[in-house]
């Protein structure tokens, strides 16, 4: 089943992210897999809307999540969709195949007590020689005070920091910008790690051709950041101060925004901030933080008890 094409048009006219056009591919492939063994159809334009149908059975029988369920039957939908555009096919096996429901889950979140003796275990930033200790630091802020996604972390460019004005320029899904504020500790972090950063190995003209000279964050080799070294930096810390079972860079966004609405910020204000494209996504914290007030009622009120 030929796909790349769609794929392709992911990338570069939808830019949706790497991860998501890859579990896409993966989807699509499995997909193909299950047709060409159960139905001997090699041939996107020959599936049928019963051979999708039983595709979805087969995987709630494999006791698969439904949230993994409902990306597949989005791939699928997006793929056949892509080809009725472009003429490629004239009926689509996908119309009118329900998606399976979800059960609304709390994002994880680290609670406040864990981060602050988090960010207090790291030394004065004015104090430290060490760079990619203090580039852990300024990582681990930055996640916590903006909320920024992995991607956007990984993004981040020299020139995208404004110390002056104390504003970051992000560039977020579907390539949208947004700005945001910091405060004067990630103002110290981030000049203190302008002086200390390290000159790129002189033999490695690699660099300039890319334009990692000009990342915010690099690894050890000068290069720029990827995916699985910030989970790993992340998960390290957070490893060391609490006992939460999720310890990746997403959960420090969930606890950016967790303890802001907790806080009593305007959700409007936490919506931009996390450059949601509608309030539906960040109405989910509102959850979190109704669920925090039940808590304190079933503990605090004489009536409160189950």
């Amino acid at each position: 089943m030929q796909a790349t094409e769609f794929l392709a048009h992911l990338t570069h006219q939808r830019r949706l992210s790497a991860h998501t056009v890859a579990a896409y591919r993966g989807d699509l492939v499995q997909f193909g897999a299950y047709c060409r063994e159960q139905y001997a159809v090699e041939r996107a334009g020959e599936v049928s809307r019963e051979m999708v149908k039983s595709w979805l059975a087969l995987l709630v029988e494999e006791g698969r999540a439904p949230t993994s369920i409902r990306r597949k039957l989005s791939a699928l939908k997006a793929f056949y969709h892509y080809r009725q555009r472009r003429g490629q096919q004239s009926d689509n096996p996908t119309v009118r195949i329900p998606t399976p429901k979800v059960g609304r889950r709390l994002p994880a979140t680290v609670p406040v007590a864990d981060l602050r003796r988090l960010f207090a275990a790291f030394p004065d930033p004015a104090e430290t020689e060490d760079y990619f200790l203090l580039q852990d630091h300024l990582m681990l802020a930055l996640l916590y005070q903006t909320g920024l996604r992995r991607a956007e972390l990984i993004a981040l460019r020299r020139r995208d920091v404004d110390l002056d004005r104390r504003k970051l320029r992000v560039r977020g899904k579907g390539d949208k910008e947004r700005m945001l504020p910091f405060g004067t500790g990630l103002a110290e972090l981030f000049d203190r790690a302008q002086h200390l950063r390290p000159e790129p190995p002189s033999d490695d003209t690699d660099i300039n051709l890319t334009g990692e000279s000009d990342s915010l964050f690099i690894t050890e080799r000068g290069k720029r950041l990827y995916p699985k070294y910030v989970y790993n930096r992340v998960r390290r810390y957070l490893s060391g101060v609490t006992r939460e079972e999720k310890k990746s860079p997403h959960v420090l966004r969930h606890s950016f925004a967790t303890h802001l609405t907790e806080g009593g910020a305007d959700l409007n204000a936490v919506k931009e901030l996390l450059g949601h494209a509608s309030l539906a996504a960040t109405q989910l914290y509102t959850h979190s933080n109704l669920e925090r007030l039940r808590e304190v009622y079933r503990k605090a009120h004489p009536e409160g008890g189950e």
